[in-house]
């Protein structure tokens, strides 16, 4: 039976290595999402600045991880987050100016093709909670990206969400999976990730030319893309789910 055991990027430069190598392999093909502003900015610096909270499962066979999580300290009203979510958190972290950090900001899990349909990322969910609890926060706050949302890029979130399966759970898999863990739905997160860049950014991603101004789906996309042939911009507004989660 295989064992595992939760390390961080903060006990060795090879396990940093090793989840940024796991990251980049399970978001590679949504890597127009590395282009916001806040993430562009200021995300590898606050891993690296809170690397005891980048959180690594371990095979103890291998010494490899199997997954990896990411969170942050900040500051934050549980009853009161924003419609922004993932930049929100990132941008929140980075510029604290000293207030008090009573909760973790998940920012991504990340398992590898090879190891997912294993419950790992569940996993993660729960580690996330126990690391808020040995850090005396008060929970976990997760703008979650529903992982079937792209198969309906033109559905708002605000319905998606509250779609459920023939019996009667989430219909969304991951959405799915944070309830079952015990995650609370706070409420939808319409602007979670905005990326603006030029049109021709986005005929790289979508592999073909757009033909006229209007809103184009685009492989992964939770939301169509907004392309203005005029303004030469192509605008991406991505929706996530806020979930809470006391700590463990």
């Amino acid at each position: 039976m295989t064992r595992y055991v939760v390390k961080t990027r903060a006990d060795s430069p090879e396990l940093r290595r090793a989840a940024m190598a796991i990251e980049q392999a399970a978001w590679g093909a949504l890597g127009f999402l590395n282009f916001t502003r806040a993430h562009f900015a200021f995300y590898q610096q606050l891993l690296d600045d809170n690397a005891d909270c980048q959180l690594c499962l371990v095979d103890e066979v291998t010494g490899y991880p199997v997954a990896v999580g990411n969170c942050v300290p900040l500051t934050c009203d549980f009853d009161n987050l924003p419609p922004e979510g993932w930049d929100w958190i990132v941008e929140s972290a980075a510029n604290n100016n000293g207030a008090r950090r009573n909760a973790l900001g998940a920012l991504a899990i990340s398992v590898p093709g090879i190891h997912r349909s294993k419950g790992l990322a569940r996993v993660m969910i729960q580690e996330f909670r126990n690391l808020a609890e040995r850090k005396g926060l008060d929970g976990v706050i997760a703008p979650v990206r529903p992982s079937a949302k792209h198969l309906h890029p033109f559905i708002p979130m605000e319905e998606y969400m509250t779609w459920t399966d023939d019996k009667g759970r989430l219909f969304d898999p991951w959405l799915r999976s944070h309830s079952a863990a015990g995650g609370k739905i706070i409420k939808p997160a319409p602007r979670s990730m905005v990326v603006e860049e030029p049109v021709a950014f986005w005929e790289m991603w979508r592999g073909s030319a757009f033909p006229t101004t209007g809103e184009y789906k685009i492989d992964g996309a939770l939301n169509p893309v907004s392309i203005d042939l005029e303004r030469d911009s192509g605008r991406y507004v991505e929706p996530n789910v806020w979930f809470a989660y006391q700590a463990a």
